[in-house]
């Protein structure tokens, strides 16, 4: 009986946290839905019109395809360096290993309007400010600790006589990295690489310092939706992300489910 009552407890508990965390999210759906020129739930019918905005918005589009495409190019770029990083340092295996290590996940632990000053007063010397590489390459410094702890997370699992083996049967350290290794790494470059994209993806306080007029993500054109007329798109946009969120959650689900 005692067990029985401490499993409902943490079983509500768990429940009420999920609740907490979802319902606010799915409240963006009605008010995308809201036949108002402002943000708020529908008055009287539900309206699609925020829908076709965004879908004919050339603004909205064009936001939405850079932020993708700069996303796609984070990604890689940070799977890249970090996983030669990572690699890098698990074959060094020293205390400088060990401080570049925690050098390269301080990022993380820095608050992001630091991260983007930082940035911004170097990207002015280096004249990269309002530029597609220049919102790239911060971003992809902004990534990197995220796939450099997957990477280091899938070569911990691996056992370093194996590489050893490879390299006393005639291996060069070329074939070892790219036949042995990574190939053991690759779940972990796949979680990095993921992670990198949402990193950029949902990038806002960088972008607000690095761009002005010339590159616009969707980040910032809902920031800025928001501060000039809070346009209910924003909501529409909002559904797209959450509905897209909750399929891809559904579907690593399932797949592991089955596997």
């Amino acid at each position: 009986m005692k067990i029985s009552a401490f499993r409902i407890f943490f079983n509500t508990g768990a429940w009420l946290v999920l609740a907490f965390l979802v319902l606010p999210l799915l409240v963006v759906v009605p008010v995308s839905l809201t036949d108002t020129s402002y943000i708020g739930m529908p008055k009287e019918h539900l309206s699609l019109q925020h829908y076709e905005s965004y879908f004919t918005s050339p603004e909205w589009l064009h936001a939405t395809w850079t932020s993708i495409w700069v996303g796609l190019a984070v990604a890689a770029a940070a799977t890249v360096l970090g996983t030669a990083f990572s690699i890098g340092c698990w074959f060094i295996s020293s205390r400088a290993a060990t401080i570049a290590r925690w050098v390269l996940i301080t990022p993380i632990l820095v608050p992001p309007v630091v991260q983007s000053l930082g940035f911004y007063r170097f990207w002015v010397k280096l004249d990269l400010i309002d530029t597609y590489f220049g919102v790239i390459l911060a971003h992809t410094l902004l990534a990197l600790p995220y796939v450099s702890i997957s990477v280091f997370a899938a070569l911990a699992n691996l056992d370093p006589r194996i590489p050893q083996a490879a390299r006393s049967l005639g291996a060069s350290v070329w074939q070892t990295v790219v036949e042995v290794i990574v190939p053991a790494v690759r779940p972990g470059m796949l979680t990095g690489a993921v992670f990198a994209f949402i990193v950029s993806f949902d990038e806002i306080v960088g972008v607000l310092f690095l761009t002005v007029r010339r590159v616009n993500t969707l980040p910032k054109v809902i920031w800025e939706g928001i501060q000039e007329n809070i346009d209910p798109t924003i909501a529409s946009v909002s559904t797209f992300l959450v509905i897209i969120s909750l399929v891809a959650t559904a579907i690593v689900a399932l797949r592991r489910k089955t596997a």
